[in-house]
């Protein structure tokens, strides 16, 4: 694990004393094209690496705003020097006397709302300032045919039709160029940022205005990319693992705009923003993640909910027994897959506010229970609620989280999601001096670290926190009780993001196997004699 510091970002403007003011602006070919340059920073990593720090910030545009969703490549392509006096080439990108573009982005920036911003398109285009020669690139120490590039341009591509979103600086073009100024000694090179503005911008320089605080923020990512690529950072949380960004982003966007409305009839004191959005998200991950899991949906035909039914999702494949919500709590999240047409129930120990507040169809499916473990499976684990096939949600369901895969293999569940937040043993707070890990398969895993790195875990790479042993806990139980471990990190608005799933069995526990293993479980619960089942509050009927 790399434990260098990353250098401090030193930003300054670049018309003052800054190291490298001296170093002219950009030269265009227009003369009508005056670029000024703005901010300026040392880069502190080499002028090779530029190009790898630069791709994140292409690639990546929603780091850097949250008024963006995504961008998504139109095309990529590396430019031939042959090419640039052709008729055919791109002509909205700038030239240069003594700049040279190598390669050409043309990106689509899709806004994270879409009903007040619009999408917008722009080029990205790679230069270098190796002189050309002929049909290839040469400076006086090398001669290659993939140079370096140094700067990065970005173009909006704009009309009448189509004018400049407010996400994006009101500017022809945004510069980020790599300088080598003769007078440092010993040191890698400075980064600046330049910018053609439009003429409705006043005092681009002006630190306070919008265009430079874009621009400094633009700058500081792109430094912290470039110490990155330096000391070969390795990204530790990685989303989209089964469910892929763009599946998700397209359809949650849909999701929000239908229930968006439930922040203005919220009726917990809980904060409605977090809340709602939260299991928006949480039901969209859902709905893909049955329809990329099972093969069939249901028949609908005889089911009032679909009398109009265009959406897609009302064809999807769900779980085959419906879902279950364990320890639903306000119940959003059951009425959110209800109102999209998904067949389950919540259940939780007592009825909450909001569950009176929802409409019929979803007050059915929410019911006061009380989940006993020891007694829940004596004589009939396929009953109305735990019915075979089911697919069980355990989101931040606290003491009910180490029982999940239990449950699921006890009756014969088709899968279930665990986003885990506080830490609970079968019958006691979770405490890692005291909590040991189940064993693994020898014959899947080498050792308990290769299997910690399949987790996703993020953090510092240590594991070393309460939070972080209790999910490498809990995994090893799922693994225990018969379930291939697949772990996911959430795109939702909570720090408790990591999601535990498991939709099929794992081949090196057979079914016989898994459930003595769970039966062993409840039998030392019963022997350790301090499980307490919470008794349920209100009505059965949860009304």
């Amino acid at each position: 694990m790399n434990t260098a510091l990353r250098t401090r970002f030193e930003p300054s403007l670049a018309n003052t004393t800054a190291v490298g003011s001296s170093i002219p602006a950009l030269s265009s070919s227009k003369a009508s094209e005056k670029y000024i340059p703005l901010i300026t920073c040392p880069a502190n990593f080499p002028r090779d690496l530029f190009e790898v720090a630069i791709s994140q910030l292409v690639h990546h545009p929603e780091y850097n705003s949250t008024l963006i969703l995504r961008s998504e490549t139109i095309s990529d392509f590396s430019i031939d020097p042959e090419e640039l006096q052709s008729e055919n080439f791109v002509v909205k990108i700038p030239h240069f006397d003594d700049l040279y573009p190598t390669r050409c982005i043309h990106r689509k920036l899709l806004p994270r709302r879409p009903a007040r911003d619009s999408s917008l398109e722009q080029y990205c285009t790679l230069y270098t300032s190796f002189g050309l020669a002929g049909s290839s690139f040469h400076s006086c120490e090398v001669e290659t045919t993939s140079p370096t590039a140094d700067m990065l341009i970005l173009t909006p591509i704009t009309s009448s039709e189509h004018p400049l979103p407010y996400y994006h600086p009101r500017v022809h073009h945004l510069a980020f160029r790599y300088l080598e100024d003769p007078s440092l000694i010993n040191e890698t090179g400075i980064l600046r940022i330049e910018v053609l503005p439009l003429p409705d911008v006043e005092s681009p320089l002006d630190p306070n205005g919008r265009l430079y605080r874009t621009c400094l923020a633009l700058l500081e990512t792109l430094h912290r990319y470039g110490w990155g690529a330096m000391t070969n950072y390795q990204k530790r949380v990685h989303h989209d693992v089964l469910i892929s960004r763009e599946r998700y982003q397209d359809l949650y966007l849909v999701m929000r705009e239908r229930h968006k409305g439930l922040v203005e009839t919220w009726k917990e004191v809980t904060d409605p923003l977090k809340h709602v959005f939260e299991d928006i998200g949480i039901a969209t991950y859902l709905m893909l993640l049955w329809k990329d899991t099972y093969k069939e949906g249901p028949d609908k035909e005889d089911d009032e909910r679909y009398d109009n039914g265009s959406e897609p999702w009302h064809k999807w494949p769900q779980a085959p027994g419906g879902f279950l919500d364990l320890g639903c709590g306000n119940g959003l999240l059951t009425h959110i897959l209800v109102a999209e047409g998904y067949d389950g129930i919540g259940i939780d120990v007592r009825a909450r506010t909001s569950w009176s507040a929802y409409p019929e169809s979803t007050q059915k499916s929410l019911h006061v229970r009380a989940f006993d473990a020891l007694s829940e499976f004596t004589e009939d684990a396929h009953s109305e609620i735990f019915r075979k096939d089911i697919f069980i949600i355990a989101n931040h369901a606290d003491e009910l989280t180490p029982w999940t895969p239990v449950l699921a293999t006890l009756c014969a569940a088709s899968g279930y999601l665990s986003i885990p937040c506080c830490a609970w043993t079968f019958d006691a707070r979770y405490s890692r001096s005291k909590a040991d890990v189940f064993p693994l398969p020898e014959r899947r895993y080498e050792s308990m670290e290769s299997f910690v790195k399949t987790l996703a875990l993020g953090g510092d790479g240590s594991n070393s926190s309460g939070y972080s042993m209790y999910r490498i806990w809990l995994a090893s139980l799922s693994l225990h009780c018969g379930w291939e471990v697949e772990c996911e990190t959430l795109r939702i608005p909570s720090t408790r993001n990591w999601a535990l799933i498991g939709r099929k069995y794992a081949s090196e526990v057979s079914r016989v196997v898994a459930l003595e293993h769970v039966k062993e479980i409840i039998d030392t619960v019963k022997r350790r004699g301090v499980f307490k089942p919470r008794k349920p509050e209100g009505k059965e009927d949860g009304h």
